[in-house]
């Protein structure tokens, strides 16, 4: 058979195919490293970090969190001080590899602003912030940990952490006003807080409490993170992240199962890494939701490690009992 014989044209269509093909497969991996080298562009301070404010020799635990918000790549975010809820950072700026971000004063004394500067540097951050009475205290932090379990926790015997006569097992962080009456433990009056000796990781607490009209306390798990204990029925209005059975400044209640100033109420709260659960009342009021950093008023930022757990002690009269812990193995 006699073979076909290409035209002038067949041969360069044939020659500039492979060629043409070669180019589009060229565009189209410079275009995605052009992609990724957008992604990698995002800058590292993006995330969330666990602080620690010098201030006039005292160690302050605080929080920080840096989002990137639209298509104008603004960053945002948002900031726990050593008391208060977290509160919303409008802009955080960028200048020579340095940050920066003012918030108004939340519960701290005086009406100026809070001003921060710092840098990161890998995992590490380092600042400066100017307080409400204009003095200037320096910080430092570390990335905060993810906290996250690849099993499901196996859980161990439960621990009565009150025996119902005194409170062994437990420390105070100052003068002690706690006693205990008829198998109950009691603050009579804002006083210290009430802290457990021993530290713990993943558990579930059980505990009972009653408090009178208007007043608020709270319980820190891991020494950390407050569930909010508060007359939310008939007190002072609340946000609704401050509410009854929120985590405080985080994460709001499903529904409101506050009962009326005076009854015994109980929470049952499951914290697996981050992830907590609450049953307020008998109804499930938070499901498996991540706690996103520490709240105002915890012991320190230290994520990673155990924390114990820790009765707010200094808003008000409050009663507690049966407070039982099942840690996990």
């Amino acid at each position: 058979m006699k073979k076909p014989i290409l035209s002038h044209k067949g041969i360069a269509r044939f020659v500039l195919l492979p060629i043409i093909l070669t180019l589009f497969v060229f565009s189209v991996a410079n275009a995605s490293v052009k992609l990724l080298d957008t992604v990698q562009q995002d800058p590292v301070v993006i995330g969330r970090w666990d602080l620690t404010v010098d201030k006039d020799g005292k160690s302050l635990p605080s929080w920080l969190e840096v989002q990137k918000s639209g298509s104008h790549h603004i960053l945002i975010g948002r900031f726990v001080y050593a008391f208060g809820s977290a509160r919303p950072i409008s802009e955080i700026k960028q200048n020579d590899g340095k940050y920066s971000f003012s918030i108004p004063p939340q519960w701290e004394p005086g009406t100026r602003n809070m001003d921060f500067e710092f840098e990161t540097i890998g995992d590490n951050i380092k600042g400066t912030m100017v307080y409400t009475d204009g003095k200037t205290y320096s910080f430092t932090g570390v990335r905060a940990p993810l906290i996250e379990r690849s099993k499901a926790p196996v859980w161990g015997v439960p621990v009565k952490l009150f025996n119902g006569k005194d409170i062994t097992g437990w420390h105070t962080d100052g003068k002690n006003q706690w006693i205990v009456e008829s198998g109950i433990l009691r603050s009579p009056h804002s006083g210290a807080n009430l802290i457990t000796d021993k530290a713990f990781t993943d558990f579930k607490l059980h505990i009972e409490f009653r408090y009178k009209q208007g007043s608020n306390s709270g319980v820190y798990l891991r020494g950390r993170y407050e569930v909010q204990i508060i007359d939310t029925k008939s007190g002072e209005p609340e946000p609704i992240n401050n509410q009854f059975s929120a985590i405080y400044g985080f994460l709001p209640p499903s529904k409101m199962m506050a009962k009326d100033p005076g009854q015994w109420q109980s929470y049952d709260i499951t914290l697996v890494g981050r992830l907590v659960t609450i049953v307020a009342n008998g109804e499930t009021v938070i499901c498996k939701q991540v706690i996103p950093g520490i709240t105002g008023g915890a012991l320190n930022s230290k994520e990673g490690e155990p924390g114990p757990l820790l009765i707010q002690g200094d808003h008000g009269p409050i009663d507690y009992r049966n407070i039982i812990i099942t840690p996990m193995k």
